[in-house]
């Protein structure tokens, strides 16, 4: 009987601590209709940056995704060698990266990458590297 209840406390305290690691984590918010990237941080939101998503002609997909992989820098072989500093892919070729083009920021402007301030990506890419990319989500909507 001792037993019995020391087997349901334990398994009780693994599920308690699967949720609460669960709750834990990284979420970047992606709204294409605001233009915005919202990065909330186990639950509470620590940035909100403008960005550029996908111009007339293009697409920025929407969804939940994993990051896939990162590069400090990364230039794209689709698009005239063009550089992507900071990126997190998290969908095939897409990715959120910095840009130079800071003045296009808050309206699209992109082939479909999440672009923000290279200062911004900097600290979105190593929120990524510091919660993993399995405890980080990005989420893509209109």
């Amino acid at each position: 009987m001792k037993n019995g209840l020391l087997a349901i406390a334990m398994a009780a305290g693994f599920f308690a601590f699967g949720l609460s690691s669960a709750a834990a984590g990284l979420v970047a918010k992606v709204d294409l209709s605001s233009q915005t990237l919202t990065v909330i941080k186990n639950g509470k939101v620590m940035y909100r940056w403008p960005v550029s998503t996908a111009r007339k002609g293009y697409v920025t997909p929407t969804g939940s995704w994993r990051p896939k992989r990162t590069h400090r820098m990364w230039y794209s072989r689709k698009y005239d060698m063009s550089p992507m500093p900071y990126s997190v892919f998290y969908h095939g070729g897409y990715a959120i990266h910095g840009t130079n083009a800071v003045s296009r920021l808050g309206r699209p402007a992109s082939h479909g990458c999440v672009r923000l301030r290279t200062a911004n990506a900097r600290t979105f890419y190593s929120l990524v590297k510091t919660f993993g990319m399995g405890n980080t989500r990005v989420i893509v909507q209109r």
